[in-house]
Parts: structure tokens; C-alpha cells; sequence
């Protein structure tokens, strides 16, 4: 058994910011897990992109999230993975920015490891039981961060979750991301005209997937095209068999869009598919049942909070589960939200923190901060909590001082 004052399991935007933001608040031992080979979660294994809206509605110019999610894209324009002005990103610059990045704090990471176990005593999480090429060990500490994106770790330690809309616990649909290259942009139609074609290339039974348009983006590279299109309808991104069978659809999916895009669009016909996510995307898996749950009249009334860790106003933004169509609900122009520290914070294990997309919030809140600003936000929180805590010393997470969190994260210059 390895120990550790904090152990964040999850190498994604939100474990990033978790572990770098705990290192930087005075926590001594960090370990960082992480079950690929490299860091960033979505944003690079997933190949999600680009960031989506971090500021107020339909105000660019007014910014909601700085701290460690602004470091990251100032060091990523430096780098050459982003361009000024622009949201779209590099995953492989990105991939290095965040390597040096934790490494530069003095995180310790743990790559190819995957948490299997976890081993609790009274409410209390004593260890997580990670399986690698090492073989199976146990990683102990006095505090805890699940940043796995689907609160793998809360599950196995016993804290009670919701999955899914209300009335069928059916998740938002998964997506495979993919890019085209070769593409000749100067000939491309508009996205209404491409949203005809492709509604033609349905009609005639040459397309399965249920997504009702064609949804891609630009990219750093001038002849290459993102899309976040294909569309994994009513399986279980929590089950093994279930995922397995999302990943085949969606590659599937992946070529019958490639087929189209080259036979019927302009400007796709030298093209080829250049790459794919190394895994599926998943938008809503588990979600805590935390101190506090967010709601869909929390984000559209504009609640605020005074243990407030993160300001946000994307859209409401929910992909039909079961089928086709997108449900969307803006905020008024100008207009934001909080999040407070109690979304963070799970029942029963008292030294045990959640961050990222599956916090407290039911379905249609859990639609617009699942995003990757927000992550990164919640994960600098939970940074700041753990130091707190941990300087605190037996005391539990839903015992801190929220209001003096959310002064923490000022200093941090987070807001």
C-alpha cells in the first residue's frame, strides 16, 4: 500500500485542475490516475472539440471562467494548439500542455492504471484498489477526488446516484468523434444546404444514424473538419456490453457519414476520414445525489449561491436519448448561474469529493455544465476543498466552509 495526503482518480480537464490546484494550495503528496496512456479526457481521448461557451449568454467578451482552465489555453496558443480568437484546439498540443503542466506542480502521475476497488472504513474511503501492469495495489489517503466522469469511484464506495431522464433513466445519446481531411473548405455549402443533402442521403436509406443534422466544426488545420455527429441512442455508457456495443454503432456510424460527406457534399470529394476518438463520448452517465442538488430552475432562473465554486451560462442542451431532435434552453443575454460546493459533495463518505460531469443536478441542469469550462472549474474547486480539508484535519468535506472556498477560488483568481 502507496500513501498519499490526496489521491484524484481521473486524469481529465476537471483531475487535472484538482491535482494541480491542490499542489499549489499546500497539499504535499499528490497522485493523479489515469487509465490511458496520456491526460485530458474528453478533450483528447474522447477528441471532443471545441470549448464550448464559458462566458456570459451570448456575451463573448464577458468571461465567466478563468483560473486554471485560462492557464491551460494561454499555454496552449504559446504552444501553436490553439489560435487567438478561436475555441477549436489541438488534442495532441494538448496532450503535452497538461503532461507538463501537473508535472510542473509536482503531481505524481499514474498512467495505464485503472480503479478497480475501493476499501472503506466506517465512512471513511481508506484506499482505492488500482489494476496495472504492476498488478493490483492499493493507493492510500487521507482525501479522495473522483474525477472519473462517471463517479466510478463514489459507486464502488457505496454513495447513492441517479442516471438519466426521470421517466426512463435513459441517458443522453454517446458520440464518436471524427475528423475529415483533405477538404477542400472553399467549396463546402452552407449548413443548411449540407442538412438538406443529408436529409436526402436519409430518405433514400443510405444513413442510420438518428441525429437530425450535421453538426461539425473548424479545426486548426484549414483542409480538415471536425464532426460531433453520430449518435448512440439508448445504451448504458455504465455497462461494459452496453459501451462495447455504443463503440461498434458508432464506427459504423462514422463510416456511412464519410461515404456521404464524399459522394454528395462539395469539397469532400478527395477527402478521407483522418482520425477518430480513442473512445466514444459520453454526455450523462452517473450523476451524484449530492448536498445539493442543481436544477433545471436553478440554471434558468439564475440562482445564486454563496458557496458559489463556478459561474456558468451554457444553454440547456439536451440530445433526444431515445431518438432524434435536441432540446435547448438559453439563459437571457447576460445572463448566468452558480454552482455551489454542496453539487461536489457525495452522502456517507466524508473524505470524499466529486468533480466534473457527474455532480449533484438532475437531468436538464446536468445538460449544460457537463461541458468542459465547467470542469475544469469544479475541478480547481475541489483542489481548494481538499487543501482546506486536508489542513483541517479530520474534518468532512460537507463540514468546510463554503463561503470560504468560494474566497479561496478568488484569490486563485478562478472567477
Amino acid at each position: 500500500m502507496r500513501k498519499y495526503d490526496l489521491v484524484v482518480c481521473g486524469g481529465g480537464l476537471s483531475g487535472i485542475a484538482a491535482a494541480v490546484q491542490a499542489k499549489r494550495s499546500g497539499v504535499k503528496n499528490v497522485l493523479l490516475i489515469e487509465r490511458y496512456g496520456f491526460l485530458g479526457g474528453m478533450a483528447t481521448n474522447g477528441l471532443i472539440n471545441p470549448f464550448m461557451p464559458y462566458w456570459k449568454s451570448n456575451e463573448p467578451k464577458n468571461v465567466l471562467i478563468h483560473g486554471i482552465f485560462a492557464e491551460i489555453m494561454e499555454e496552449m496558443r504559446l504552444f501553436g494548439g490553439m489560435k487567438e480568437g478561436s475555441d477549436s484546439f489541438d488534442a495532441e498540443c494538448m496532450k503535452i500542455v497538461l503532461q507538463r503542466m501537473v508535472l510542473k506542480a509536482g503531481v505524481e502521475i499514474l498512467l495505464h492504471t485503472f480503479v478497480e476497488q475501493v476499501h472503506i472504513k466506517n465512512d471513511r474511503l481508506v484506499a482505492v484498489r488500482v489494476a496495472s501492469k504492476s498488478g493490483i495495489e492499493f493507493m492510500a489517503a487521507d482525501a479522495f477526488i473522483d474525477c472519473t466522469g462517471d463517479a466510478d469511484v463514489a459507486h464502488l464506495a457505496g454513495t447513492p446516484w441517479e442516471i438519466g431522464r426521470d421517466e426512463d433513466h435513459q441517458c443522453q445519446p454517446m458520440t464518436l468523434s471524427f475528423r475529415m481531411a483533405n477538404v477542400d473548405r472553399s467549396k463546402m455549402p452552407s449548413n443548411k444546404e449540407i442538412d438538406r443533402l443529408y436529409d436526402e442521403a436519409k430518405a433514400r436509406g443510405e444513413i442510420t444514424n438518428p441525429r437530425e443534422d450535421v453538426l461539425h466544426f473548424s479545426t486548426m488545420q484549414d483542409d480538415v473538419v471536425h464532426f460531433n455527429t453520430t449518435r448512440v441512442v439508448m445504451h448504458n455508457p455504465i455497462s461494459a456490453r452496453s459501451l462495447t456495443d455504443a463503440e461498434c454503432i458508432a464506427r459504423e456510424q462514422v463510416w456511412e457519414m464519410a461515404r456521404f460527406l464524399i459522394g454528395h457534399v462539395p469539397g469532400f470529394e478527395n477527402a478521407y476520414v483522418q482520425v477518430t476518438g480513442t473512445q466514444i463520448g459520453v454526455r450523462e452517465s452517473r450523476r451524484i445525489v449530492g448536498q445539493y442538488v442543481l436544477t433545471k430552475d436553478d440554471v434558468m432562473n439564475q440562482a445564486r449561491f454563496e458557496d458559489c465554486v463556478c459561474r456558468f451560462a451554457y444553454q440547456i442542451d439536451i440530445h433526444n436519448p431515445t431518438g432524434t431532435g435536441t432540446e435547448r434552453w438559453q439563459l437571457p443575454t447576460g445572463g448566468y448561474y452558480e454552482i455551489p460546493f454542496r453539487v461536489m459533495v457525495p452522502k456517507h463518505i466524508v473524505n470524499l469529493l466529486v468533480a466534473g460531469r457527474p455532480v449533484s443536478a438532475d437531468h436538464a441542469a446536468h445538460s449544460s455544465l457537463r461541458v468542459m469550462p465547467a470542469c475544469v472549474a469544479l475541478g480547481q474547486a475541489a483542489g481548494v476543498a481538499a487543501a482546506m480539508k486536508l489542513k483541517k484535519g479530520s474534518v468532512a468535506f460537507k463540514d468546510l466552509d463554503g463561503a470560504a472556498i468560494h474566497a479561496e477560488l478568488e484569490k486563485a483568481g478562478a472567477f
